[in-house]
């Protein structure tokens, strides 16, 4: 690889951290071409890009991208993949599910909304997290829920109310 295109190799790389705010380093090595292609094809269905790139390539591209990485640099040995998801879960889940039948990929770190993860004991905080819009929609469910039970209780309460009053006026007469 020449000089030139090392230095394209970063430049992309250091497009691609800066566009996207969930990224996730992996080490997949190990896997035969049946097992990666298998991993690349879930990748693909959950929405998540997989690449394989080289350390010293990946350490240029965060040292010059916007974002502080901190210890992820220090992760940088041996096998690494990157994999970059519009959802925070996204490449955990998958990495989860596909270690059901593999011992990899293993988990380096992730990058997570300027949230750094070091180390394969954290896959299932990170399985765990939720996405923005899964988020949203609890706090939604959250304001709505007092609102209809205001709303709720009103409607019960006017006809007791009017039941009331009517049991009284009878009384009266």
């Amino acid at each position: 690889m020449t000089r030139e295109e090392k230095s394209q190799v970063i430049d992309t790389l250091t497009a691609q951290l800066s566009d996207s705010a969930n990224i996730y380093l992996a080490d997949i090595s190990g896997l035969n071409a049946g097992h990666t292609t298998n991993l690349r094809r879930a990748c693909f269905k959950a929405g998540v890009q997989l690449a394989v790139v080289k350390n010293t390539l990946l350490k240029k591209a965060m040292e010059s991208s916007d974002k502080d990485f901190g210890e992820l640099t220090e992760i940088l040995k041996g096998n690494t993949s990157l994999m970059f998801s519009e959802t925070g879960n996204a490449p955990a889940k998958v990495i989860k599910e596909f270690r059901k039948k593999s011992d990899k990929p293993l988990l380096k770190g992730a990058y997570i909304q300027e949230s750094i993860y070091v180390g394969d004991d954290q896959l299932d905080s990170l399985v765990e997290l939720k996405s923005k819009d899964e988020l949203v929609g609890e706090i939604i469910g959250l304001l709505q829920s007092p609102a209809k039970n205001v709303i709720s209780a009103l409607k019960s309460g006017g006809s007791t109310i009017a039941g009331i009053v009517k049991t009284l006026s009878e009384k009266e007469g």
